[in-house]
């Protein structure tokens, strides 16, 4: 067995805390369905695209006193998209919930994002495996990748896949693109009656997966205080040099809420954002003036350094630059 250190050794000993019902154990939690979702925008054509897991009841969980456990079976889980500090332990959360509602459960990693099952591709998540990635960043257990389930061929393969090691629900942990895999393979597998259960985990740190059950996606919390560590120290250096104007540009292609969340905790000089752009109809010239207006007005002040902090995607909401990009693909 491999030496590890004190401070290693803490960190696999830690427990996240776990909410509510969730708290009393695995085979202590009763499940309840609610009442039946719908979505917040084009309804009527979501309903068409998906019609066997439209709709689905809200599954509410409260303990229940009573000993749940239950016959042995076989997950699959896949990291897909970017990494995320969280992502290590929510498959750790359920690999120890699996071995705790039955010691014979396995949960099978497939490997390299969604082509892992795909391409049978996979390996069985154990005891050692588990500790050496408990608390850690990364999606380097499994690996990642951006495939898109999309395809019959692919759908059919995936089903062969999950038939050889006998799994019966699927987790796919990722972002909107994710998701989007995650809708499609489960609507094939309902429709064509496999039994197999696709479940969705909402990872990004664009912050933009979110309803009333879902406050944010894990991953964002990290990503903002490590953005908004990184501004304050630009901003001391700034503030301390008197010089220089740093141009911070911050991820977030279609959603600003990584931008918004770090301008909260730093208060920068200039703060974008994309939607606010786009719903006052800014065009890219009041932008530029703008923030020149601000640079101009600290020199007049005597201070020639500032700082402006701007999402990634910008561009993409500026009517005049949308337009653009639209003609562009539309050539290509």
């Amino acid at each position: 067995m491999r030496e590890i250190s004190p401070l290693q050794k803490e960190r696999q000993n830690y427990k996240p805390k776990l909410a509510g019902a969730l708290a009393a154990g695995i085979n202590n939690i009763k499940l309840t369905l609610g009442e039946k979702t719908e979505a917040v925008a084009n309804k009527e054509e979501i309903k068409e695209l998906f019609p066997n897991v439209y709709g689905k009841e809200i599954a509410k969980f409260a303990t229940s006193g009573a000993d749940l456990s239950t016959e042995a079976k076989n997950v699959g889980v896949i990291l897909s998209g970017g990494q995320a500090p969280g992502g290590h332990n929510v498959i750790a959360g359920l690999y120890d919930a699996l071995k705790t509602a039955n010691k014979s459960n396995k949960l099978f990693g497939f490997l390299g994002g969604p082509s892992g099952i795909v391409d049978g591709k996979y390996m069985e998540l154990t005891d050692e495996i588990m500790d050496k990635y408990r608390n850690t960043g990364g999606f380097d257990i499994i690996g990642s990748g951006r495939t898109k389930l999309e395809t019959e061929d692919q759908f059919k393969k995936a089903l062969e896949v999950c038939k050889s090691l006998n799994v019966g629900a699927i987790v796919i942990i990722g972002g909107d693109d994710s998701n989007t895999n995650a809708c499609l393979l489960a609507e094939w597998m309902a429709k064509n009656n496999t039994g197999i259960t696709v479940i969705g985990c909402p990872k990004t740190i664009d912050g933009d997966l979110k309803n009333d059950q879902i406050e944010i996606s894990f991953g964002f919390d990290t990503a903002t205080k490590t953005y908004a560590e990184l501004i304050g120290n630009i901003q001391r250096d700034a503030n301390s040099a008197k010089k220089y104007w740093h141009f911070i540009k911050l991820m977030g292609r279609s959603a600003s809420h990584v931008c918004l969340e770090a301008a909260l905790q730093t208060q920068p000089n200039i703060t974008l954002i994309g939607e606010e752009v786009e719903n006052k109809k800014q065009s890219l010239d009041e932008i530029v003036s703008y923030m020149a207006d601000i640079i101009a007005r600290r020199g007049n002040m005597g201070k020639n350094f500032g700082i402006a902090v701007i999402p990634e995607g910008l561009i993409e909401f500026i009517p005049e630059m949308k337009s653009m990009i639209a003609n562009l693909n539309d050539i290509m």
